[in-house]
Order: structure tokens, then sequence, then C-alpha cells
């Protein structure tokens, strides 16, 4: 199996890539800079050097084109301003979405944030964030030529993961390390069954593979 992962430098992307490329799948990280180059393919992934804030429809689509499945884990990250929260939480998901629809690319799965909504008020930068957040969700979620999954992470922390998670349409509140987040994507890229849900995730009572096979088809 082939994966694309936008935000390929990202720390859930990292584990992710690790995580797939241990268990023989061909992995392939969109990065923005060259120098990050052999971080991914110290985690066993192919660095592809694209910028998804200047690239069109078409050069996101060429690097698609071949993979099985597309994870959209990019973000603007801690200390950037609101216009990126729209340049990259926002309109690089539905660059991402639109590339893998014409790629045809149809299995794709986007990690969003809990509280995530379109609607969210505010103008502090992290209510810009949940509705840039939510807005990508709503756009992805809009195209019939995919099968999507949203995730919803609670709390992200360094803690080593503990293989055991919570995941439900809707969980509440709570921590959950980046390394149980990176299995979960694991499982939900191998679980088209999960197609059309978006579910919230921290850590809980139930093994990674039992919680994702628990939602898929409902």
């Amino acid at each position: 199996m082939r994966t694309v992962i936008a935000g390929g430098h990202g720390q859930i992307a990292l584990r992710l890539e690790r995580l797939l490329a241990a268990r023989g799948d061909e992995v392939a990280g969109i990065i923005r800079k060259a120098e990050q180059a052999d971080d991914l393919r110290e985690a066993g992934a192919e660095p592809v050097v694209l910028d998804l804030e200047s690239a069109s429809v078409e050069e996101v689509a060429e690097r698609l084109r071949g993979a099985d499945a597309a994870v959209f884990a990019a973000g603007a990250g801690p200390g950037s301003g609101a216009a990126r929260k729209d340049t990259v939480d926002k309109a690089a998901a539905v660059l991402f979405a639109d590339a893998a629809v014409r790629a045809g690319v149809r299995r794709f799965v986007i990690v969003s944030s809990m509280g995530a909504d379109p609607l969210h008020q505010g103008d502090e930068i992290f209510d810009v964030y949940l509705r840039a957040k939510g807005e990508a969700d709503a756009y992805v979620s809009g195209l019939d030529a995919l099968e999507w999954t949203i995730l919803r992470p609670g709390q992200l922390t360094d803690d080593a993961g503990t293989g055991l998670v919570r995941l439900e349409a809707r969980t509440g509140r709570g921590p959950i390390p980046r390394d149980d987040v990176a299995a979960v994507l694991a499982e939900l890229v191998d679980t088209p069954a999960t197609a059309g849900l978006t579910l919230e995730l921290i850590s809980g009572p139930a093994p990674v593979s039992v919680a994702v096979k628990s939602v898929a088809g409902n």
C-alpha cells in the first residue's frame, strides 16, 4: 500500500511514517524544506519537497498519483499567525483534497482538532484555528469522490503511547499521546469501512485495533 502524507515532517506524521514503513508499506511525506528530507528517510519515508501554500492542484495531484491513500497531517503550528491558519490549516487541506480527487485517490484521512467548527466564534488565534480546521473538515466531508475519515484528537502529549484509546463520535475532552494518534491513523488508513465518519480520540480502555474495528461500518 502506498500512502502520501501532507505535513510529512510533523510530529504525528513522522511517527505515522515509521509505523507504515515498519509494516512494509510504501510511504511518502510532503515537506516544505529540503533540509527536512533526512528525517523522513530515517523514518522510512520518501521525502517530497513541495510547498502546499503555493503549489497548484495539478502539482499536488502529480505527487499523489498511484497512491492508495492520502493523509492530511499538516498544520501552521504554534507561533503562527491567523493568516497561516487560513493558508495551511484550511486552504492547504482543501488543495490536498482536491488533488486527491484529481489523482483518483479515494481513501483520505484528515487530522483535525477537537472543537473544530466552521461556525466557531471568537478572534483569538486559537479561535481562528478551530474555525479553519472546521471549514476544512466541512469541505472534505462534502466531496463524494473521497472515502474520507476525519480524526479529531484531544490534547496532544509527548508521553509514550499506551496503545489504549477511546475512539468515538463524541468522547469528551482528554489527553492523547502523539504515538497513539499515529497508531490510530495507521489503522484508519487501512480501514475504509470508517469512511464518512468524524471521530474524536482520547486515551481510553480499548486497544487501537479494537477501537477502530468497533467504529468501522457505523
